[in-house]
């Protein structure tokens, strides 16, 4: 499960403007392990949709 929210991040981080600027913002350290911290967010977001079941929007900050 672990490789597939990985993998997943790679691709937010190539079309969600927020997670994209997250990514950014620690720019300079290690790619793998930023990679696991926008993995944790996303999956702090896959928790909110399924929790209210309001559908996922990209780069919305609430």
């Amino acid at each position: 499960m672990r490789s597939y929210l990985i993998e997943a991040s790679w691709q937010a981080v190539r079309f969600d403007p927020v997670l994209q600027e997250y990514y950014r913002s620690h720019y300079g350290k290690q790619p793998n392990k930023i990679i696991v911290k926008v993995a944790r967010k996303l999956l702090s977001r896959i928790h909110a949709v399924i929790k209210t079941e309001i559908p996922y929007q990209i780069g919305v900050i609430k």
